[in-house]
């Protein structure tokens, strides 16, 4: 085996969001071993291939976390960015990407490879959005990092779960006649996500004297228009009737897709600004490095086609909503009952359930999405729209499996924290709080051996406005926790079968 053919030890960051949790299978399928940097790594630890890669806590930002991650890698994949974190999240950008450059020269890194935006041809930088401004800024930072880097520049990435392909799917699906903004009809070349990810595992294997930036795109240039129009011919929908108008700002626009579409205003708006302007490939030199397969590159109506069967197989392996939402806590239930961080607040349940703790926990495994929650559907409903209007989650991210759950999955607008297969269940609330919230799920037996389904509702308030909050909603807590443990008993009960009687 030569040099250029041995594995490769490959670095990734991003590893819990869309795309890393994409590329790091991809990686291992190859034949490298993989090492993944993340902020929480427990969050991996459910994947498929958690057993097979190495997990490492610590923050892009943190120099020392970066430098020991970095410890005897040969590619390093910067895949994260601070979008949505606030108001400075370029600075914050501009800082990650000078420690992740100044850091790989330090260890040695042979190779950084960078997902970033396709920029539109000839406007100036600071016409762009700031969301396009900061990716390219990043990918300067990189490329003059001195460590050889391949930045790959992207439109629109259809792919089950992607934001992108979520926007177009609940557009083109929920809306048979839509008044839409102008920039539907602006050009723009997408491209498959298992595009992406062949350019972006072959990007690892790069002379060592390639050091620039590469439009990737698929083979279809087409406006968001005909986009839907294709969408809609792919999943067998009757012809949508389209009436752009010149109106809608970029934030009207993005309150509009946060509307319709499960894909919040803070993480549309971003989208939507990209697509004011024409992003098409300018060249396509990477297929010197990376030649495209035999069949070529993946179309757009093929990519849907994909997209929409894995949807329909419910075969998700990740989602746009993967990564932690931007300003949602963090923080991991306090221990209790002696935790010394001051009040917090419980709502206990509990009830003995005539099925088995199997029936059970089938049950709990599947809250959410399509399966509600197990109470007033009215009340739920009207948390999720009030999350909205505020510019958070709501609730229509829905589920990645219907049936299953790892930790880190979102749900709704909750996000798995914990889950012990068979017996427990913990969320935390992604939702816009004055304070920190859980929903904890338990399947126990008693000592006479009966299934018992345990409930706990938990909120560390902050300051004067997260007790106002705790006590004004209170009252209704009987009729939504409350009915959500009887709903969840019921349902495992009614679906146990009976005990055959005898004759």
């Amino acid at each position: 085996m030569t040099d250029d053919d041995r594995p490769l030890r490959c670095l990734v960051t991003g590893a819990t969001g869309y795309i890393g949790g994409r590329l790091v299978p991809e990686l291992l399928a190859a034949g490298h071993s993989v090492r993944c940097l993340a902020r929480a790594p427990g969050k991996l630890r459910d994947h498929p291939w958690a057993g097979r890669a190495e997990a490492v806590r610590g923050d892009v930002t943190d120099e020392r976390a970066v430098r020991a991650a970095m410890e005897g890698m040969d590619v390093a994949y910067y895949l994260v960015h601070a979008l949505g974190t606030g108001r400075g999240f370029e600075e914050t950008d501009r800082r990650a990407a000078r420690v992740f450059g100044e850091q790989a020269r330090a260890a040695g890194i042979r190779r950084i490879v960078y997902l970033g935006g396709l920029s539109p041809s000839g406007v100036p930088e600071h016409a762009l959005s700031p969301h396009l401004r900061s990716r390219a800024e990043v990918g300067r930072i990189l490329l003059a990092s001195g460590v050889p880097t391949a930045v790959l520049r992207a439109a629109v990435i259809i792919g089950s779960g992607s934001a992108s392909f979520e926007m177009l799917r609940y557009l083109t699906e929920r809306l048979p006649v839509m008044v839409t903004p102008s920039w539907v009809r602006t050009r723009i070349q997408p491209i498959a996500v298992r595009d992406v990810l062949r350019f972006l595992v072959g990007c690892a294997r790069l002379p060592y004297d390639v050091n620039r930036a590469f439009d990737i795109g698929g083979p279809d240039i087409v406006t968001y228009e005909e986009m839907m129009r294709r969408y809609a011919v792919v999943a067998a929908l009757p012809k949508r009737l389209i009436l752009p108008v010149p109106l809608l700002t970029p934030r009207l626009s993005s309150l509009w897709v946060g509307l319709v579409t499960p894909v919040p205003g803070a993480l549309a708006r971003p989208l939507v600004e990209s697509l004011r302007h024409e992003v098409v490939c300018a060249e396509r030199e990477i297929v010197r490095y990376v030649p495209d397969p035999p069949e070529g590159p993946v179309g757009l109506d093929r990519a849907i086609r994909l997209a929409l069967r894995r949807v329909q197989d419910a075969d998700v392996a990740t989602m746009w909503s993967s990564a932690s939402t931007p300003r949602a806590p963090s923080d991991p239930l306090p221990t209790d009952p002696d935790w010394a961080g001051g009040s917090l607040y419980t709502d206990h349940r509990e009830r003995t359930v005539a099925a088995s703790p199997q029936a059970l926990w089938r049950v709990v495994e599947a809250i959410g999405g399509e399966n509600g929650w197990y109470s007033s559907p009215l009340a739920w409903s009207l948390r999720g729209w009030l999350d909205t209007l505020v510019g958070g989650v709501g609730l229509r991210r829905g589920r990645r499996d219907a049936t299953r759950l790892r930790v880190g999955d979102s749900l709704d607008f909750w996000r798995v924290e914990e889950i012990e297969p068979g017996r427990l269940l913990r969320l935390r609330a992604e939702m816009r709080l004055p304070g920190l919230a859980w929903l904890e799920m338990a399947v126990d037996r008693d000592p006479q051996g009966r299934t018992v389904y345990r409930q706990r509702a938990l909120f560390h308030p902050h300051g004067l406005a997260g007790h106002a909050y705790w006590w004004g909603v209170a009252p209704f807590h009987a009729a939504v926790f409350g009915g959500m443990a009887r709903n969840i008993a019921a349902a495992a009960e009614s679906a146990t079968p009976e005990p055959a009687r005898t004759p």
